[in-house]
């Protein structure tokens, strides 16, 4: 299973509006609903709202993993963001996000989207990955860069 089994141009935004993190989750699920990937935007949104209530999903160094499990997925997939003002995002680092991955699978994919966080998340670590998709300049470039992991 790769990431980039899950992602397409057109669930990439290079230039997210979003300036707070609850905009940030609203903007991600509408790529999906727009995408048909998901059935009830609302029943997500909420979904990942109360995932960030146990935790943040802002891992630091830039980045941040928003993931939902809900019977209102229809597919797994990935939506990818990035904010060139970087977000406030409530990162166990206390600085701002700039890259957002949103992990949608649905609510019997057993432990999918940990795979997908894993993978993610191996990789994100590297200055130099995350350095290109700030950097990269359209959808296809970032769909390059993440047919390397």
């Amino acid at each position: 299973m790769e990431v980039n089994e899950f992602i397409n141009q057109n669930l990439i935004k290079m230039n997210l509006e979003s300036q707070t993190k609850d905009q940030v989750i609203k903007e991600m699920v509408e790529i999906m609903a727009e995408n048909e990937i998901i059935t009830d935007k609302e029943e997500v949104i909420a979904k990942a709202m109360e995932r960030e209530a146990k935790g943040t999903t802002g891992v630091g160094k830039g980045v941040a993993i928003p993931h939902v499990k809900s019977n209102a997925v229809k597919k797994p997939a990935v939506a990818f963001g990035r904010s060139q003002a970087g977000i406030d995002y409530g990162s166990m680092d206390k600085k701002p996000s700039y890259l957002f991955f949103l992990i949608t699978v649905p609510e019997d994919s057993h432990d999918q989207h940990l795979k997908l966080l894993a993978q993610l998340s191996r990789n994100l670590v590297h200055d130099d990955f995350r350095d290109k998709l700030l950097d990269a300049k359209d959808e296809t470039e970032i769909m390059s860069i993440l047919e390397t992991l």
